[in-house]
């Protein structure tokens, strides 16, 4: 297609992917209410369980309609993720090759289930991280949380664990095309564990070494079975690449007849 087609494609995909977003964002004005209160629910049991004075401070009078607006919005999102990734492969799919192709469908479906274990995840964390970090009030003092700041923290939490949890899927995507071979992430092995702690601890919210091993350890696991699908893929490869050579060369041996000369 012309560049200008190419646009109106895009821009006809991006609308779509925003009609989706848009709508799950309304369902999450109605499921507001109930996360809410799931996502507060550690500090509320700060309160019930352990009889410190821990609560959600709206410091505002706007506030509680800003954070409405947020959380629908993630909501909205993540309920969409399947819809949207569809139409960015969708876009990118007419201008890639056969092998690419089953390479980028491959990537959406292992990356938006990924990507909800990874947010499913930090979800059963939360309270742990909420409760260890607590841990470090003095005593006698009171945890009046901000919810803008409380709320920022979950939804941090969320994403970089549903983000974490796709690295390894952008790895076999790279190994697939040819562009990372298992050999030279076996090389760098170590390397690539402590970068990976290392954005476990930058990523995990307030430093905790509870969430930074909650992420880093399966990040680990994963890591290690990505790099086992792409050996597995690179002697497919290789012994397609034998059998084509061989080929060629039992084609080349082949003496010519008179009739050819």
């Amino acid at each position: 297609m012309a560049l200008k087609e190419h646009l109106r494609e895009f821009r006809n995909r991006l609308f779509k992917a925003a009609i989706a977003v848009v709508l799950g964002t309304v369902g999450g004005f109605f499921l507001y209410m109930p996360v809410f209160n799931e996502l507060t629910r550690p500090v509320r049991e700060l309160s019930e369980q352990e009889g410190r004075l821990a609560t959600i401070n709206f410091d505002g009078v706007a506030t509680s309609f800003d954070q409405m607006i947020q959380v629908s919005v993630f909501i909205g999102v993540l309920v969409s993720s399947p819809f949207w990734l569809y139409q960015l492969w969708a876009f990118i799919t007419p201008g890639l090759r056969t092998k690419e192709r089953r390479a980028a469908l491959g990537f959406l479906a292992a990356a938006v289930p990924l990507f909800l274990a990874g947010v499913g995840l930090a979800w059963l964390i939360l309270p742990n991280a909420v409760g260890v970090l607590t841990d470090f009030t003095p005593e006698g003092a009171a945890n009046v949380i901000t919810a803008s700041v409380y709320l920022a923290f979950v939804l941090r939490l969320l994403l970089a664990f549903g983000i974490a949890f796709l690295i390894p899927v952008v790895m076999v995507g790279l190994n697939l095309l040819g562009l990372l071979p298992a050999r030279t992430i076996v090389k760098y092995w170590r390397i690539t564990v402590f970068i990976i702690c290392l954005f476990a601890a930058m990523a995990a919210p307030g430093g905790d070494a509870l969430s930074m091993f909650y992420l880093a350890a399966p990040l680990l696991v994963l890591f290690a079975v990505a790099v086992g699908l792409c050996f597995l893929n690179d002697k497919r490869r290789t012994r397609r690449n034998a059998a084509r050579e061989a080929a060629v060369d039992a084609e080349a041996d082949k003496a010519s007849t008179l009739e050819d000369i």
